[in-house]
Protein backbone atom coordinates (compact mmCIF):
# COMPACT_ATOMS: atom_id res chain seq x y z
CA UNK A 1 0.00 0.00 0.00
CA UNK A 2 1.43 3.44 -0.89
CA UNK A 3 -0.06 5.61 1.21
CA UNK A 4 1.17 8.79 -1.23
CA UNK A 5 -1.23 7.29 -4.02
CA UNK A 6 -3.92 7.61 -1.12
CA UNK A 7 -3.41 10.95 -0.69
CA UNK A 8 -2.82 11.44 -4.16
CA UNK A 9 -6.07 9.65 -5.42
CA UNK A 10 -8.45 10.36 -2.14
CA UNK A 11 -9.31 6.36 -2.19
CA UNK A 12 -7.84 3.39 -0.54
CA UNK A 13 -7.60 1.29 -3.73
CA UNK A 14 -9.49 -1.73 -3.87
CA UNK A 15 -6.79 -4.21 -4.04
CA UNK A 16 -5.95 -2.72 -0.34
CA UNK A 17 -9.25 -3.39 0.60
CA UNK A 18 -9.27 -6.64 -0.88
CA UNK A 19 -6.49 -7.17 1.31
CA UNK A 20 -7.67 -6.46 4.18
CA UNK A 21 -10.36 -8.54 4.25
CA UNK A 22 -7.93 -11.60 3.38
CA UNK A 23 -6.12 -10.61 6.26
CA UNK A 24 -8.90 -10.82 8.42
CA UNK A 25 -8.63 -7.07 9.79
CA UNK A 26 -12.54 -6.30 9.59
CA UNK A 27 -12.89 -8.59 12.12
CA UNK A 28 -10.53 -8.49 14.61
CA UNK A 29 -12.89 -7.50 17.47
CA UNK A 30 -15.21 -10.36 16.32
CA UNK A 31 -15.38 -13.37 18.09
CA UNK A 32 -13.39 -16.64 16.33
CA UNK A 33 -16.60 -18.55 16.93
CA UNK A 34 -18.07 -15.69 13.97
CA UNK A 35 -15.30 -15.83 11.68
CA UNK A 36 -13.13 -13.18 13.51
CA UNK A 37 -9.44 -12.70 14.87
CA UNK A 38 -10.93 -12.31 19.02
CA UNK A 39 -8.51 -9.84 19.99
CA UNK A 40 -8.68 -8.14 23.07
CA UNK A 41 -9.45 -4.42 23.08
CA UNK A 42 -5.23 -3.83 24.06
CA UNK A 43 -4.36 -5.72 20.79
CA UNK A 44 -6.73 -4.56 18.74
CA UNK A 45 -6.20 -0.67 19.92
CA UNK A 46 -2.29 -1.61 19.22
CA UNK A 47 -3.57 -3.03 15.71
CA UNK A 48 -5.14 0.33 15.03
CA UNK A 49 -2.40 2.66 15.82
CA UNK A 50 -0.07 0.79 14.14
CA UNK A 51 -2.35 1.01 10.90
CA UNK A 52 -2.30 4.57 11.39
CA UNK A 53 0.96 5.35 11.12
CA UNK A 54 0.97 4.04 7.62
CA UNK A 55 -1.72 6.26 6.92
CA UNK A 56 -4.98 7.56 8.69
CA UNK A 57 -7.65 6.62 6.23
CA UNK A 58 -6.89 2.68 7.14
CA UNK A 59 -7.23 2.88 11.08
CA UNK A 60 -10.41 5.24 9.93
CA UNK A 61 -12.10 2.35 7.60
CA UNK A 62 -11.59 -0.21 10.21
CA UNK A 63 -13.15 1.42 13.38
CA UNK A 64 -16.11 2.88 11.62
CA UNK A 65 -16.57 -1.18 10.23
CA UNK A 66 -15.96 -2.91 13.57
CA UNK A 67 -15.78 -0.35 16.76
CA UNK A 68 -19.18 0.99 15.79
CA UNK A 69 -20.17 -0.18 12.52
CA UNK A 70 -22.36 -3.66 12.54
CA UNK A 71 -20.35 -6.20 14.17
CA UNK A 72 -19.88 -3.85 18.05
CA UNK A 73 -24.21 -3.69 18.59
CA UNK A 74 -25.05 -6.74 16.81
CA UNK A 75 -22.35 -8.52 19.36
CA UNK A 76 -23.93 -6.02 21.78
CA UNK A 77 -27.63 -6.06 21.33
CA UNK A 78 -28.47 -8.92 18.77
CA UNK A 79 -30.05 -11.63 19.11
CA UNK A 80 -28.29 -15.48 18.79
CA UNK A 81 -30.19 -15.29 14.82
CA UNK A 82 -28.73 -12.10 13.87
CA UNK A 83 -25.13 -12.72 15.49
CA UNK A 84 -25.17 -15.78 13.54
CA UNK A 85 -26.29 -14.37 10.50
CA UNK A 86 -24.48 -10.70 10.59
CA UNK A 87 -20.89 -11.52 12.40
CA UNK A 88 -19.89 -13.91 9.57
CA UNK A 89 -20.69 -11.35 6.73
CA UNK A 90 -19.07 -8.42 8.09
CA UNK A 91 -16.01 -10.06 9.84
CA UNK A 92 -14.81 -11.48 6.43
CA UNK A 93 -16.72 -9.88 3.70
CA UNK A 94 -18.96 -7.03 4.52
CA UNK A 95 -18.10 -3.59 5.08
CA UNK A 96 -20.42 -1.76 7.22
CA UNK A 97 -21.16 1.67 8.67
CA UNK A 98 -23.13 3.48 11.45
CA UNK A 99 -25.59 5.90 10.73
CA UNK A 100 -26.84 8.72 13.39
CA UNK A 101 -25.60 12.69 11.98
CA UNK A 102 -28.43 13.56 9.73
CA UNK A 103 -27.42 17.18 8.42
CA UNK A 104 -29.64 19.13 10.85
CA UNK A 105 -28.92 16.89 13.41
CA UNK A 106 -25.46 16.40 15.53
CA UNK A 107 -25.28 16.10 19.48
CA UNK A 108 -28.58 16.42 19.44
CA UNK A 109 -30.38 13.36 18.44
CA UNK A 110 -33.76 14.32 19.68
CA UNK A 111 -34.57 16.36 16.53
CA UNK A 112 -34.01 12.89 14.60
CA UNK A 113 -35.98 13.41 11.25
CA UNK A 114 -35.28 10.05 9.80
CA UNK A 115 -38.28 7.62 10.33
CA UNK A 116 -39.15 4.29 10.25
CA UNK A 117 -42.88 3.22 9.76
CA UNK A 118 -44.48 0.02 10.60
CA UNK A 119 -46.08 -1.59 7.34
CA UNK A 120 -48.17 -4.42 7.06
CA UNK A 121 -49.52 -5.17 9.90
CA UNK A 122 -45.93 -4.63 11.78
CA UNK A 123 -43.62 -7.32 10.49
CA UNK A 124 -41.59 -4.93 8.55
CA UNK A 125 -40.79 -1.27 8.75
CA UNK A 126 -39.96 1.58 5.48
CA UNK A 127 -37.07 3.70 6.18
CA UNK A 128 -37.13 7.68 4.94
CA UNK A 129 -34.74 10.28 5.70
CA UNK A 130 -31.28 11.05 5.04
CA UNK A 131 -27.88 10.61 7.11
CA UNK A 132 -24.45 12.71 6.99
CA UNK A 133 -21.01 12.11 7.10
CA UNK A 134 -21.57 8.37 6.75
CA UNK A 135 -17.66 7.13 7.44
CA UNK A 136 -17.35 3.90 5.12
CA UNK A 137 -20.88 5.26 4.03
CA UNK A 138 -19.97 4.82 0.18
CA UNK A 139 -18.47 1.49 0.01
CA UNK A 140 -20.59 0.12 2.97
CA UNK A 141 -22.73 -3.63 2.14
CA UNK A 142 -24.43 -3.19 5.33
CA UNK A 143 -25.93 -0.55 7.48
CA UNK A 144 -26.57 0.21 11.17
CA UNK A 145 -29.00 2.99 10.85
CA UNK A 146 -30.67 4.85 13.97
CA UNK A 147 -34.83 6.81 12.73
CA UNK A 148 -37.58 7.39 14.46
CA UNK A 149 -40.17 4.96 14.80
CA UNK A 150 -43.96 7.08 15.32
CA UNK A 151 -45.33 6.29 18.79
CA UNK A 152 -48.94 4.97 18.58
CA UNK A 153 -51.24 3.18 21.17
CA UNK A 154 -50.01 -0.28 20.36
CA UNK A 155 -46.37 0.65 20.22
CA UNK A 156 -43.58 2.33 22.60
CA UNK A 157 -41.72 4.02 19.28
CA UNK A 158 -38.82 6.76 19.63
CA UNK A 159 -35.53 6.14 17.95
CA UNK A 160 -34.91 2.86 16.80
CA UNK A 161 -31.91 1.09 15.82
CA UNK A 162 -32.23 -1.41 12.28
CA UNK A 163 -29.63 -3.12 10.17
CA UNK A 164 -29.95 -2.56 6.68
CA UNK A 165 -29.22 -3.78 3.41
CA UNK A 166 -27.21 -0.97 1.70
CA UNK A 167 -27.68 -2.41 -1.64
CA UNK A 168 -31.87 -2.37 -1.22
CA UNK A 169 -34.53 -0.72 -3.55
CA UNK A 170 -34.48 2.87 -2.40
CA UNK A 171 -30.55 3.35 -0.51
CA UNK A 172 -28.80 5.98 -2.56
CA UNK A 173 -25.12 7.37 -2.26
CA UNK A 174 -26.16 11.24 -3.10
CA UNK A 175 -22.91 12.54 -2.34
CA UNK A 176 -19.15 11.73 -1.48
CA UNK A 177 -17.66 14.01 1.13
CA UNK A 178 -13.97 15.31 1.23
CA UNK A 179 -12.22 17.08 4.27
CA UNK A 180 -9.38 18.61 5.34
CA UNK A 181 -7.77 15.40 5.89
CA UNK A 182 -8.54 11.81 6.06
CA UNK A 183 -8.43 11.89 2.22
CA UNK A 184 -9.15 7.99 1.65
CA UNK A 185 -12.36 7.99 3.52
CA UNK A 186 -15.39 7.13 2.10
CA UNK A 187 -17.81 9.67 3.38
CA UNK A 188 -21.14 10.49 2.16
CA UNK A 189 -24.38 11.20 2.62
CA UNK A 190 -26.77 8.69 2.36
CA UNK A 191 -30.61 9.07 1.37
CA UNK A 192 -33.50 6.45 2.36
CA UNK A 193 -36.68 6.21 0.22
CA UNK A 194 -39.09 3.87 1.81
CA UNK A 195 -36.85 1.30 2.14
CA UNK A 196 -38.58 -1.98 3.52
CA UNK A 197 -36.39 -3.23 6.33
CA UNK A 198 -37.92 -6.55 8.16
CA UNK A 199 -38.72 -7.26 11.51
CA UNK A 200 -35.95 -9.35 12.12
CA UNK A 201 -33.71 -6.52 11.10
CA UNK A 202 -34.50 -4.08 13.96
CA UNK A 203 -32.11 -4.03 16.58
CA UNK A 204 -33.27 -3.75 19.82
CA UNK A 205 -36.66 -2.97 21.04
CA UNK A 206 -38.63 0.27 19.83
CA UNK A 207 -37.29 3.15 21.16
CA UNK A 208 -34.24 1.75 22.67
CA UNK A 209 -31.87 3.01 19.49
CA UNK A 210 -30.16 5.98 21.36
CA UNK A 211 -28.99 3.35 24.09
CA UNK A 212 -27.91 1.21 21.33
CA UNK A 213 -25.78 4.59 19.91
CA UNK A 214 -24.85 5.89 22.82
CA UNK A 215 -23.32 2.20 23.91
CA UNK A 216 -21.42 1.96 20.95
CA UNK A 217 -20.28 5.31 20.41
CA UNK A 218 -18.55 4.87 23.76
CA UNK A 219 -16.91 1.54 22.12
CA UNK A 220 -15.75 3.67 19.46
CA UNK A 221 -14.44 5.79 21.84
CA UNK A 222 -11.93 3.29 22.80
CA UNK A 223 -10.40 3.17 19.29
CA UNK A 224 -9.73 6.70 18.18
CA UNK A 225 -7.42 7.67 21.16
CA UNK A 226 -5.16 4.29 20.13
CA UNK A 227 -4.71 5.88 16.76
CA UNK A 228 -3.63 9.45 18.49
CA UNK A 229 -1.35 7.70 20.77
CA UNK A 230 0.07 6.20 17.60
CA UNK A 231 0.28 9.49 16.02
CA UNK A 232 1.95 11.14 18.92
CA UNK A 233 4.81 8.41 18.91
CA UNK A 234 5.45 8.82 15.30
CA UNK A 235 5.58 12.39 15.51
CA UNK A 236 8.04 12.24 18.30
CA UNK A 237 9.98 9.95 15.87
CA UNK A 238 9.96 12.48 13.41
CA UNK A 239 11.17 15.27 15.82
CA UNK A 240 13.85 13.13 17.42
CA UNK A 241 15.52 12.92 13.96
CA UNK A 242 15.21 15.69 12.49
CA UNK A 243 16.11 17.65 15.32
CA UNK A 244 19.19 15.66 15.63
CA UNK A 245 20.14 16.16 11.83
CA UNK A 246 19.07 19.47 10.98
CA UNK A 247 21.44 22.01 12.00
CA UNK A 248 21.54 25.88 12.54
CA UNK A 249 23.67 28.16 14.11
CA UNK A 250 26.85 25.54 14.16
CA UNK A 251 24.96 22.87 16.61
CA UNK A 252 21.69 20.46 15.99
CA UNK A 253 18.60 22.57 16.65
CA UNK A 254 17.47 19.71 19.42
CA UNK A 255 20.26 21.70 21.22
CA UNK A 256 18.52 25.24 21.10
CA UNK A 257 16.20 25.72 23.91
CA UNK A 258 12.98 26.70 22.58
CA UNK A 259 13.14 23.56 20.16
CA UNK A 260 14.01 21.27 23.26
CA UNK A 261 11.42 22.15 24.97
CA UNK A 262 9.52 21.39 22.07
CA UNK A 263 10.56 17.96 21.90
CA UNK A 264 10.61 17.19 26.11
CA UNK A 265 7.05 17.66 25.42
CA UNK A 266 6.40 15.60 22.71
CA UNK A 267 8.76 12.89 24.44
CA UNK A 268 6.65 13.22 27.58
CA UNK A 269 2.71 13.60 25.81
CA UNK A 270 3.26 10.67 23.56
CA UNK A 271 4.66 8.07 26.69
CA UNK A 272 1.39 9.73 28.42
CA UNK A 273 -1.07 9.12 25.86
CA UNK A 274 -0.02 5.49 25.31
CA UNK A 275 -0.13 4.82 28.84
CA UNK A 276 -4.18 6.41 28.89
CA UNK A 277 -4.77 4.05 25.72
CA UNK A 278 -3.40 0.99 27.24
CA UNK A 279 -4.79 1.36 30.96
CA UNK A 280 -8.37 2.07 29.26
CA UNK A 281 -8.14 -0.58 27.19
CA UNK A 282 -7.28 -2.84 29.85
CA UNK A 283 -10.26 -2.04 31.79
CA UNK A 284 -12.65 -2.73 28.84
CA UNK A 285 -11.18 -6.24 28.65
CA UNK A 286 -11.56 -7.36 32.37
CA UNK A 287 -15.63 -6.69 31.66
CA UNK A 288 -18.53 -5.97 34.49
CA UNK A 289 -16.89 -1.84 35.02
CA UNK A 290 -18.84 1.13 33.34
CA UNK A 291 -16.03 2.61 31.97
CA UNK A 292 -17.98 5.89 30.01
CA UNK A 293 -15.78 8.70 32.43
CA UNK A 294 -12.48 6.61 30.90
CA UNK A 295 -13.27 6.17 27.93
CA UNK A 296 -14.47 9.72 27.52
CA UNK A 297 -11.76 11.30 28.93
CA UNK A 298 -8.83 8.63 27.20
CA UNK A 299 -10.62 10.05 23.62
CA UNK A 300 -11.07 13.90 24.74
CA UNK A 301 -7.21 13.68 26.27
CA UNK A 302 -5.53 11.95 23.41
CA UNK A 303 -7.79 14.04 20.69
CA UNK A 304 -6.43 17.50 22.13
CA UNK A 305 -2.73 16.67 23.11
CA UNK A 306 -2.49 14.63 19.82
CA UNK A 307 -3.48 18.20 17.94
CA UNK A 308 -1.10 20.01 20.22
CA UNK A 309 2.03 17.16 19.85
CA UNK A 310 1.38 17.30 15.76
CA UNK A 311 1.21 20.80 15.67
CA UNK A 312 4.93 21.19 17.32
CA UNK A 313 6.66 18.54 15.32
CA UNK A 314 5.18 20.33 12.72
CA UNK A 315 7.01 23.61 13.95
CA UNK A 316 9.91 21.57 14.52
CA UNK A 317 9.94 20.70 10.89
CA UNK A 318 10.12 24.34 9.75
CA UNK A 319 9.23 24.77 5.83
CA UNK A 320 9.34 20.83 5.53
CA UNK A 321 6.78 20.68 7.92
CA UNK A 322 4.14 21.96 5.61
CA UNK A 323 5.53 21.11 2.52
CA UNK A 324 3.24 18.16 1.79
CA UNK A 325 5.47 14.42 1.09
CA UNK A 326 5.06 14.10 -2.35
CA UNK A 327 6.58 17.43 -2.92
CA UNK A 328 9.34 16.28 -0.83
CA UNK A 329 9.66 13.13 -2.53
CA UNK A 330 9.41 14.95 -6.13
CA UNK A 331 12.46 16.90 -4.96
CA UNK A 332 14.84 13.74 -3.37
CA UNK A 333 14.10 14.01 0.25
CA UNK A 334 12.41 12.11 2.61
CA UNK A 335 8.87 11.93 1.95
CA UNK A 336 7.39 12.95 5.95
CA UNK A 337 4.14 13.58 5.46
CA UNK A 338 3.81 16.10 8.80
CA UNK A 339 1.29 18.47 7.21
CA UNK A 340 -0.72 15.41 6.61
CA UNK A 341 -0.36 13.99 10.19
CA UNK A 342 -1.51 17.59 11.01
CA UNK A 343 -4.64 17.71 8.89
CA UNK A 344 -5.75 14.06 9.38
CA UNK A 345 -5.36 14.53 13.40
CA UNK A 346 -7.66 17.29 13.47
CA UNK A 347 -10.98 15.64 12.85
CA UNK A 348 -10.57 13.77 16.76
CA UNK A 349 -10.89 16.97 18.28
CA UNK A 350 -14.63 16.93 16.71
CA UNK A 351 -16.04 13.33 15.90
CA UNK A 352 -17.50 10.34 18.16
CA UNK A 353 -18.44 13.27 20.07
CA UNK A 354 -16.86 17.05 20.02
CA UNK A 355 -14.22 17.98 22.93
CA UNK A 356 -17.01 20.36 23.96
CA UNK A 357 -19.32 17.26 24.38
CA UNK A 358 -16.94 15.05 25.71
CA UNK A 359 -16.62 18.23 28.53
CA UNK A 360 -20.46 18.47 29.26
CA UNK A 361 -20.65 14.45 28.90
CA UNK A 362 -18.09 14.00 31.67
CA UNK A 363 -19.43 16.79 33.86
CA UNK A 364 -22.54 15.86 34.03
CA UNK A 365 -21.17 12.09 35.31
CA UNK A 366 -19.11 14.19 37.63
CA UNK A 367 -21.61 16.10 39.14
CA UNK A 368 -24.32 13.57 38.99
CA UNK A 369 -24.00 12.26 42.29
CA UNK A 370 -24.35 15.98 43.88
CA UNK A 371 -27.54 15.98 42.09
CA UNK A 372 -28.76 13.07 43.37
CA UNK A 373 -28.26 13.51 47.16
CA UNK A 374 -29.25 17.58 47.16
CA UNK A 375 -30.12 18.47 43.89
CA UNK A 376 -33.80 19.21 45.15
CA UNK A 377 -32.28 21.53 47.21
CA UNK A 378 -30.77 24.10 44.87
CA UNK A 379 -33.46 23.66 42.51
CA UNK A 380 -36.23 27.04 43.10
CA UNK A 381 -39.49 24.98 42.11
CA UNK A 382 -39.45 22.11 44.80
CA UNK A 383 -41.55 22.63 47.87
CA UNK A 384 -40.15 23.24 51.53
CA UNK A 385 -41.21 19.88 52.39
CA UNK A 386 -39.01 18.15 49.68
CA UNK A 387 -36.40 20.45 50.31
CA UNK A 388 -35.81 19.63 54.06
CA UNK A 389 -36.44 15.90 53.27
CA UNK A 390 -33.38 16.41 51.13
CA UNK A 391 -31.30 18.54 53.67
CA UNK A 392 -31.57 16.36 56.23
CA UNK A 393 -30.67 12.90 53.88
CA UNK A 394 -27.87 15.12 52.45
CA UNK A 395 -26.36 16.14 56.01
CA UNK A 396 -25.56 13.11 56.65
CA UNK A 397 -23.90 12.09 52.79
CA UNK A 398 -21.71 15.49 53.38
CA UNK A 399 -20.69 14.58 57.26
CA UNK A 400 -19.03 11.60 55.88
CA UNK A 401 -17.81 12.78 52.46
CA UNK A 402 -16.69 16.39 53.15
CA UNK A 403 -13.81 15.33 55.72
CA UNK A 404 -12.19 13.07 53.33
CA UNK A 405 -11.77 15.71 50.68
CA UNK A 406 -9.40 17.48 53.55
CA UNK A 407 -6.99 14.96 54.96
CA UNK A 408 -6.06 12.11 52.76
CA UNK A 409 -3.03 9.89 51.48
CA UNK A 410 -2.17 12.47 49.12
CA UNK A 411 -0.88 14.71 52.72
CA UNK A 412 1.04 11.80 53.95
CA UNK A 413 5.26 11.92 53.38
CA UNK A 414 6.10 7.82 52.59
CA UNK A 415 2.02 7.47 51.03
CA UNK A 416 2.46 5.61 48.00
CA UNK A 417 6.42 4.65 48.87
CA UNK A 418 6.44 1.50 46.46
CA UNK A 419 6.02 3.73 43.45
CA UNK A 420 9.64 5.21 44.59
CA UNK A 421 10.87 8.62 42.70
CA UNK A 422 7.00 8.74 41.26
CA UNK A 423 5.52 8.63 44.74
CA UNK A 424 5.12 12.32 45.07
CA UNK A 425 3.26 12.69 41.69
CA UNK A 426 0.79 10.50 42.71
CA UNK A 427 -0.04 12.13 46.36
CA UNK A 428 0.10 15.08 43.36
CA UNK A 429 -2.68 13.40 42.30
CA UNK A 430 -4.31 12.25 45.46
CA UNK A 431 -4.57 15.72 46.91
CA UNK A 432 -5.58 17.52 43.70
CA UNK A 433 -8.31 14.54 43.44
CA UNK A 434 -9.78 15.75 46.66
CA UNK A 435 -9.29 19.35 45.35
CA UNK A 436 -11.33 19.10 42.52
CA UNK A 437 -14.00 17.43 44.12
CA UNK A 438 -14.12 20.41 46.90
CA UNK A 439 -14.16 22.99 43.93
CA UNK A 440 -16.74 20.90 42.18
CA UNK A 441 -19.01 20.51 45.17
CA UNK A 442 -18.23 24.94 45.56
CA UNK A 443 -19.03 25.49 42.28
CA UNK A 444 -22.57 23.92 42.84
CA UNK A 445 -22.87 25.70 46.26
CA UNK A 446 -22.33 28.87 44.46
CA UNK A 447 -23.97 28.57 41.19
CA UNK A 448 -26.99 25.98 42.01
CA UNK A 449 -29.58 25.02 38.98
CA UNK A 450 -26.88 27.08 37.16
CA UNK A 451 -23.45 24.97 37.70
CA UNK A 452 -24.80 23.19 34.14
CA UNK A 453 -24.67 26.48 32.12
CA UNK A 454 -20.96 27.42 33.58
CA UNK A 455 -19.41 25.05 30.98
CA UNK A 456 -16.12 26.86 31.14
CA UNK A 457 -15.66 26.24 34.92
CA UNK A 458 -17.25 22.29 34.12
CA UNK A 459 -14.81 22.20 31.54
CA UNK A 460 -11.33 23.14 33.18
CA UNK A 461 -12.98 20.86 36.04
CA UNK A 462 -12.43 18.08 33.44
CA UNK A 463 -9.28 18.98 31.70
CA UNK A 464 -8.00 18.74 35.51
CA UNK A 465 -9.08 15.46 35.77
CA UNK A 466 -7.75 14.28 32.53
CA UNK A 467 -4.47 15.49 33.60
CA UNK A 468 -4.80 13.70 36.66
CA UNK A 469 -5.87 10.01 34.84
CA UNK A 470 -3.44 10.68 32.14
CA UNK A 471 -0.60 11.36 34.94
CA UNK A 472 -1.26 8.33 37.32
CA UNK A 473 -2.03 5.86 33.93
CA UNK A 474 1.26 7.80 33.37
CA UNK A 475 3.29 6.23 36.40
CA UNK A 476 1.54 2.59 36.62
CA UNK A 477 2.94 1.89 32.78
CA UNK A 478 6.11 3.57 33.76
CA UNK A 479 6.44 0.99 36.83
CA UNK A 480 5.20 -2.03 34.68
CA UNK A 481 8.05 -1.41 32.02
CA UNK A 482 10.73 -0.39 34.73
CA UNK A 483 10.17 -4.23 36.17
CA UNK A 484 10.41 -5.47 32.31
CA UNK A 485 13.55 -3.95 32.04
CA UNK A 486 13.06 -0.77 30.88
CA UNK A 487 13.99 1.74 33.70
CA UNK A 488 14.22 5.10 31.57
CA UNK A 489 10.17 4.83 31.43
CA UNK A 490 10.77 6.91 34.98
CA UNK A 491 12.60 9.17 33.76
CA UNK A 492 9.78 9.78 31.16
CA UNK A 493 6.87 9.58 33.70
CA UNK A 494 8.57 11.72 35.81
CA UNK A 495 9.24 14.37 32.88
CA UNK A 496 4.95 13.97 31.94
CA UNK A 497 4.06 14.49 35.98
CA UNK A 498 6.21 17.62 36.01
CA UNK A 499 4.60 19.07 32.88
CA UNK A 500 0.80 18.12 33.92
CA UNK A 501 1.15 19.41 37.46
CA UNK A 502 2.44 23.33 36.37
CA UNK A 503 -0.81 22.27 34.02
CA UNK A 504 -3.09 21.41 36.76
CA UNK A 505 -1.96 24.39 38.78
CA UNK A 506 -2.83 26.56 35.91
CA UNK A 507 -6.22 24.96 35.62
CA UNK A 508 -7.00 25.41 39.61
CA UNK A 509 -6.16 29.10 39.52
CA UNK A 510 -8.61 29.65 36.23
CA UNK A 511 -11.85 28.26 38.12
CA UNK A 512 -12.08 31.53 40.30
CA UNK A 513 -9.67 33.81 38.32
CA UNK A 514 -10.99 34.43 34.74
CA UNK A 515 -13.11 36.16 31.98
CA UNK A 516 -15.85 33.63 31.35
CA UNK A 517 -18.77 35.89 32.18
CA UNK A 518 -17.30 39.08 30.22
CA UNK A 519 -16.15 36.89 27.44
CA UNK A 520 -19.77 35.17 26.93
CA UNK A 521 -21.67 38.75 27.25
CA UNK A 522 -18.90 40.33 24.78
CA UNK A 523 -19.99 37.19 22.51
CA UNK A 524 -23.49 37.43 22.59
CA UNK A 525 -22.58 41.32 21.24
CA UNK A 526 -20.99 39.76 18.70
CA UNK A 527 -23.51 37.53 17.89
CA UNK A 528 -26.16 40.96 17.59
CA UNK A 529 -24.14 42.72 15.38
CA UNK A 530 -22.82 45.19 17.60
CA UNK A 531 -19.01 44.61 15.84
CA UNK A 532 -19.67 44.41 12.42
CA UNK A 533 -17.64 47.12 11.34
CA UNK A 534 -14.51 45.13 12.14
CA UNK A 535 -15.42 42.50 9.29
CA UNK A 536 -14.67 45.05 6.60
CA UNK A 537 -12.07 45.02 4.45
CA UNK A 538 -12.69 41.09 3.31
CA UNK A 539 -14.24 38.97 0.60
CA UNK A 540 -16.19 36.11 0.87
CA UNK A 541 -15.58 33.52 -1.38
CA UNK A 542 -18.45 30.93 -0.44
CA UNK A 543 -20.79 33.38 -2.02
CA UNK A 544 -23.22 33.26 0.71
CA UNK A 545 -26.49 31.00 0.45
CA UNK A 546 -27.94 28.79 3.30
CA UNK A 547 -25.98 27.17 5.70
CA UNK A 548 -28.12 24.26 6.39
CA UNK A 549 -29.62 24.02 2.35
CA UNK A 550 -29.34 20.09 3.12
CA UNK A 551 -31.36 20.14 6.29
CA UNK A 552 -34.59 22.03 4.55
CA UNK A 553 -34.27 20.00 1.47
CA UNK A 554 -34.08 16.66 4.06
CA UNK A 555 -37.43 18.27 5.86
CA UNK A 556 -39.06 18.57 2.60
CA UNK A 557 -38.56 15.81 1.37
CA UNK A 558 -40.25 13.97 4.53
CA UNK A 559 -43.36 16.40 4.16
CA UNK A 560 -43.81 15.01 1.00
Amino acid sequence: MDPLQIERDGRIPRDVLDGLKGLGALGMKIPEEYGGLGLSTVYYNRALALAGTWHSSIPTLLSAHQSIGVAEPVRRFGTREQKRRYLPLVARKEVSAFLLTEPDVGSDPARMSAQAVPVDGGVAYELSGRKLWTTNGVIADRLVVMAVVPTAAERHGGITCFIVDAHAPGVTVEHRNEFMGLRGIENGVTRFDRVRVPVEDRLGREGEGLKIALTTLNTGRLALPAVCAGGAKYSLRIAREWAAERVQWGQPIGRHEAIAQKIAFIAATAFAMEAVVDLTAMMADEGGKDIRIEAALAKLYASEMAWLVADEMVQIRGGRGYETAQSLANRGERPVPAEQMLRDLRINRIFEGSSEIMKLLIAREAVDTHLTVAGDIIEPEIPLSAKARTSARAAGFYARWLPRLVVGEGTGPRSFAEFGALATHLRFVERSARKMARSTFYGMSRWKGGLEKRQMFLGRIVDIGAELFAMSACVVRAQLLARDGEPTAIELADLFCRQARRRVDVLFDALWSNDDTYNFRAAQQVLAGRFDWAEAGVLDPSGGGPFLADARRAAEDLAS
